[in-house]
């Protein structure tokens, strides 16, 4: 069955963080905390686009050491002398960097201080979202698993996908599927920091918004309005799939083509509500 598949209450960017960048005129990336299951896909991502991709992080492990061996140079040692010097041309280099890694970080600062393009992790997937058609999975829990379905689906059939997935599927042994001809994107939407609302999705998935992160949100309602405002990212001609029983509120834009309610329990799916926008 295998195939082949080579804003608010947010922190404030540092200085070169979130300027526009075009991902065709990057010819190196450089990953600060390259060792994440999410930063280790675009990692591959980038190596698939004959990138040169390199980057640190704390530790080595059985991942980091897989992507080295695909091509990535990484390293685990703070130093800026370590940075390969492709990466050190501010004009064609793009550094992503997870929340995780300390604003104080030695390489982090250097890039900072040397006007580099630098960007979030999520950043980057909402650049490739507003290039291609993204499908979306957002919730508290249950991201992995349906954007990893999800992703089967379309990659087994005509249609196809790129997909950046949250775990290493099983199925593929990888955390990255790749498409040269779909025009489809599957991404996990995280709610983490407010991540996901660097995404422009096309269409959307949201499977439970149980308050979580209430060290970054503080409240629930805070929690609940961070997804209202997610939903208002769905692309005009896309569609948005809700769990029954979610409390919070949807607001989409104008030309949505569909809203789906769907009630899911251990044996069934059962569709309550499918309203194309514009009904009552």
């Amino acid at each position: 069955m295998n195939k082949n598949i080579s804003n608010s209450n947010s922190s404030p960017l540092p200085t070169g963080e979130g300027q526009g960048v075009r991902l065709e005129a990057i010819h190196s990336v450089y990953f600060v905390g390259a060792g994440g299951i999410g930063m280790s896909a675009l990692i591959r991502y980038f190596l698939s686009k004959g990138k040169t991709v390199a980057g640190y992080d704390r530790t080595s492990s059985e991942l980091t050491e897989r992507l080295i061996t695909e091509g990535a140079q990484i390293h685990y040692e703070e130093d800026i002398d370590l940075i390969p010097e492709e990466c050190k041309d501010k004009a064609s280099t793009l550094v992503v960097y997870t929340p995780a890694v300390p604003q104080g970080h030695a390489e982090l600062t250097y890039f900072r201080e040397n006007g580099f393009n630098i960007h979030k992790r999520s950043q980057v997937l909402g650049i490739i979202t507003r290039s291609s058609k993204g499908l979306c999975v957002a919730g508290t829990h249950g991201k992995t698993t349906t954007s990893t379905m999800a992703a089967h689906l379309l990659h087994q059939s005509h249609v196809g996908c790129t997909a950046f997935l949250g775990g290493i599927s099983k199925n593929y042994g990888t955390n990255l599927l790749l498409s040269a001809t779909s025009p489809y994107t599957v991404i996990e939407a995280d709610e983490f920091d407010r991540s996901f609302h660097w995404l422009s999705p096309w269409m959307s998935v949201i499977t439970a918004t149980d308050p979580d992160h209430l060290d970054i949100y503080g409240t629930k309602e805070a929690y609940l309005e961070s997804f209202r405002h997610y939903t208002t990212l769905i692309q005009p001609g896309g569609a948005l799939i809700l769990h029954k029983g979610l409390e919070m509120q949807a607001d989409v834009q104008p030309g949505l083509r569909l809203e789906i309610t769907l009630s899911i329990c251990s044996s069934s799916i059962s569709l309550m509500r499918v309203r194309p926008r514009g009904s009552s």
